[in-house]
């Protein structure tokens, strides 16, 4: 009896983790059971994708971007949404793997959980790629050896997230704020904790180039991943520090800023706090004109498209999967500070996709090399040049 219930338990976890599945209709049936009863010959590829949401502002945008390269090749989507907690993110690589994924992409939260991630996707031996995400070879080397030595991972699709982190520090230095409070959404998160080392580096080139003009920044509070503990987080901060001049939410999806916001303009603070983030708005043209947002970095939300091409070439063959090293392919990060800049921006990344069918068809033919360097030069003129 105890072994029924436990069958009934594993398989009542794994239904309640699925959050949907993407054909060419875009309807959310079972991809699993659409392709139970093909023949071996026949069977389309199912791609597994692990995220934090698929539904909050980023998540969704990424969902889009997925499902339209999954139309273009013919090829069916599972999602998970994990939250980027950690059982889950973990558990989540074991879910897609038992339901028949060929391979997988995955937005992780601590890179510690790749070890269990890898180890699921190469004793299945399925094949798996990181986007938003890479494996940090002097904070992890461990890590870092396993996914160079398993032949099932494939790479990571990332920015340079530190560079990001100076940029938006410096932004708010040169508009003049001098106290900085900082808003992240998990403790550990390994994305933002190279943001983190990026605002404080941001941080110590201004203040070692204006000794008598200094920045501080103040140490960082967890937000979560909702609109509701965005907004708690961002309370809290403000009541403990009512002379902040500008406020950093780190990421985290899109929802801890929205939250962030709310919580600003209820305290009479808008227009008075500039406040920066990494992760678009749906809202964001509104924000920079209204004094809610004084800039904000992310926007393409293509890395998943990009590590899905690695996923799906890796599975058809045309990717070699080494054995002592992986495909690392950086992205750009896009910064909008105006009104003008998000118009530019909204025309070829909100109202359309940077990418049509024909042009995704035609990226999941690229070599390795080829599509490490479209994904270097995404950008609004980029996308301008292919319309």
């Amino acid at each position: 009896m105890k072994k029924v219930l436990g069958a009934l338990l594993s398989l009542a976890l794994v239904a309640g983790l699925v959050t949907g599945c993407n054909k060419k209709d875009n309807s959310a049936a079972g991809t699993a059971s659409s392709n139970a009863g093909a023949s071996k010959a026949e069977k389309r590829l199912l791609i597994g994708v692990s995220i934090w949401s698929s539904t909050d502002t980023l998540g969704s945008q990424c969902k889009r971007i997925i499902d339209a390269a999954a139309n273009a090749l013919d090829v069916d989507v599972m999602y998970v949404d994990q939250g980027h907690i950690s059982e889950q993110v973990t558990a989540s690589a074991e879910t897609l793997c038992a339901a028949g994924c060929d391979g997988i992409i995955i937005c992780n939260s601590a890179s510690a959980e790749m070890t269990s991630v890898i180890n699921t996707c190469t004793k299945n031996k399925k094949y798996v790629a990181q986007f938003f995400r890479i494996i940090s070879q002097n904070a992890n080397p461990n890590e870092y050896k396993l996914a160079q030595q398993s032949p099932y991972y494939v790479g990571a699709v990332h920015e340079n997230e530190i560079e990001n982190g100076k940029q938006l520090v410096t932004i708010l230095a040169n508009k003049g704020n001098r106290k900085i409070a900082l808003e992240g959404w998990e403790a550990g998160d390994a994305t933002f904790l190279l943001r983190y080392e990026g605002y404080k580096a941001g941080v110590e080139e201004w203040n070692k180039a204006h000794a008598n003009d200094k920045v501080t920044l103040l140490e960082p509070q967890y937000g979560g991943t909702t609109a509701d503990t965005g907004r708690a987080t961002a309370e809290a901060i403000i009541n403990a520090n009512p002379d902040i001049q500008a406020l950093i939410v780190a990421g985290g999806g899109g929802d801890t800023l929205v939250g962030a916001l709310a919580a600003i303009e209820s305290m009479g603070k808008k227009g008075k706090i500039d406040v920066v983030s990494t992760d678009f708005l749906a809202d964001l043209d509104q924000q920079l004109a209204t004094g809610g947002m004084a800039a904000e970095s992310g926007g393409h939300y293509c890395d998943p498209l990009i590590a899905f091409m690695l996923v799906y070439n890796a599975i058809k063959g045309n990717y070699k999967v080494d054995t002592n090293s992986f495909y690392d392919v950086p992205f750009p990060y896009l910064y909008v500070a105006s009104s003008e800049d998000y118009a530019a921006y909204a025309k070829y990344f909100v109202d359309d996709l940077p990418y049509n069918a024909e042009e995704l068809r035609a990226m999941a033919k690229l070599s390795q090399k080829d599509l490490a360097a479209a994904a270097a030069k995404l950008s609004i003129e980029d996308v301008k040049s292919r319309r």
